[in-house]
């Protein structure tokens, strides 16, 4: 999928799962945070947004482990959460950061080319449902957009006042 998609999709994750975690959904860096970690797992793809903004390290993440390998995998999602942690990270940035990831591999998991969720195994997870960049891939983050806002926005909408103060 393109960064835009992941973005919306990255939003709509955090919207979604921030208050069983007890934290603000519409929170400015959870905000923040969640969009980081939903473009992320593209660092090892040099023509990515954010592979783009980070050469040369995208370039040597490619060149060593390819596209779709460890940073779109189980592990890279737990190892950088126990990492941070681990720094002394707080709880709740953490969690908007791994949601964001988790929701970039749940959108990649929609295209023909699925993820190899267990890497290094070679089997592949996916249902695919729409190429990058096509019409399809448009239906299917705008389904996800409204389906979010038909659901979420109306109880969100004392905490979308204090933001707006």
């Amino acid at each position: 999928m393109m960064a835009r998609s992941h973005v919306i999709i990255g939003l709509g994750a955090w919207v979604a799962t921030a208050p069983g975690l007890h934290m603000p959904s519409l929170g400015p860096a959870y905000l923040a945070l969640a969009v980081a970690g939903s473009l992320l797992p593209d660092i090892d793809h040099p023509k990515s947004w954010v592979g783009r903004r980070t050469r040369p390290v995208s370039t040597a993440i490619a060149s060593a482990l390819g596209h779709r390998g460890i940073t779109h995998s189980a592990i890279a999602v737990i190892a950088l959460a126990a990492l941070l942690l681990h720094a002394g990270y707080r709880r709740g940035g953490v969690a908007a950061l791994a949601i964001g990831y988790l929701s970039h591999l749940a959108a990649d998991m929609l295209t023909p080319r699925g993820l190899r969720l267990a890497w290094p195994l070679r089997r592949t997870w996916g249902l695919p449902l729409c190429r990058a960049d096509s019409a399809m891939e448009a239906v299917v983050v705008t389904a996800v957009a409204g389906g979010m806002a038909w659901w979420l926005l109306p109880s969100h909408f004392s905490e979308l006042a204090v933001w707006s103060r």
